[in-house]
């Protein structure tokens, strides 16, 4: 339901968050130099990565269910209000010219529909009832997984989208950057990133926001490892769809099999420069369909089909 707290409920349990703490230490920080401020911000920061390093083995774990409901079909929806929420369509939407996934395999979902990535919408995080219908749009499974993020953890619209999809079973997770947060408690996996305090207080753009980059390139970023949709830590996925990408298609032929200029073209060619094709043809030797039957035998894997070839 769409959250009914009184405006002191909301400023107590504000203030009961680490990520809304206010620092007496920076009331001035107005006053400093700028690059004494940007040495501050540089410092916090820093901070960051060993926050979410503290965090690992919850991470990899999660990552592991959920590779292994993707591997079946199912999808990776992430659902966030502000800040939170674009975090989750950034990374959605990197995943088709990265990893050449159908874009309705990873989907990021933001309280307040589209206009929210670039303007404010008004009380959309406030509405569970506003998660439910985004996701029932998506008809969940249980191989689907839904990923709630929120800097405080309690944003009602990413429980509510945790809940809703725990409801069908469905696997979820939930990352927040408080500790305790209902977000968390109402996930399988619960990843609490605490940051601290912020240097503008209650501003969870800055490192609460720097933390959830980093975890959902983790997701996504290993959760396709783990599916073969890299060979080492090449993208041999990657979809050739402008001048840079086909470029950087060549390139990553060209590490993984050291041919020829000539041959990688070819290669290419023959495979309708479907990167993971062609290195496969080249390696094992084997035609532009012959290299198509492999991989889809060995489920896009690439050194599986190398074995398979052989």
């Amino acid at each position: 339901m769409t959250s009914t707290s009184s405006p002191r409920d909301l400023r107590v349990e504000l203030e009961s968050l680490t990520t809304e703490a206010f620092r007496p230490e920076l009331a001035d920080i107005d006053r400093l130099p700028t690059l004494d401020i940007a040495r501050l911000m540089n410092g916090e920061d820093a901070t960051v990565a060993g926050a979410v390093a503290a965090r690992l083995p919850q991470i990899a774990a999660a990552i592991d269910a959920v590779a292994e409901r993707m591997a079946r079909g199912g999808r990776l929806v992430y659902a966030g209000a502000g800040t939170a929420g674009r975090m989750g369509v950034l990374d959605a939407s990197e995943c088709p010219p990265t990893f050449n996934t159908d874009p309705s395999r990873v989907v990021g979902l933001i309280a307040g529909g589209r206009d929210a990535v670039v303007t404010s919408v008004e009380g959309a995080e406030d509405s569970r009832e506003l998660a439910e219908a985004d996701l029932k749009g998506l008809a969940l499974t249980p191989d689907d997984t839904v990923v709630g993020i929120s800097a405080s953890g309690r944003t009602p619209y990413a429980v509510g989208a945790v809940e809703h999809a725990r409801a069908r079973r469905s696997l979820t997770i939930g990352l927040a950057c408080n500790p305790g947060s209902p977000l968390a408690a109402a996930a399988d996996h619960g990843i609490e990133i605490v940051v601290g305090p912020e240097l503008l207080t209650g501003s969870t753009r800055l490192k609460s926001g720097t933390a959830q980059k980093l975890v959902l390139n983790m997701l996504s970023t290993i959760t396709m490892i783990r599916l073969g949709k890299t060979y080492g830590n090449l993208m041999v996925d990657v979809r050739a769809s402008n001048d840079k990408l086909r470029a950087r298609s060549h390139r990553i032929v060209a590490l993984a099999t050291g041919a020829a200029e000539g041959d990688i073209e070819r290669a290419l060619t023959a495979t309708d420069g479907e990167v993971k094709n062609a290195i496969l043809a080249l390696l094992a030797d084997v035609d532009g369909p012959t290299a198509a039957r492999l991989l889809a035998e060995s489920d896009g894997h690439l050194r599986a089909a190398l074995t398979a070839s052989g």
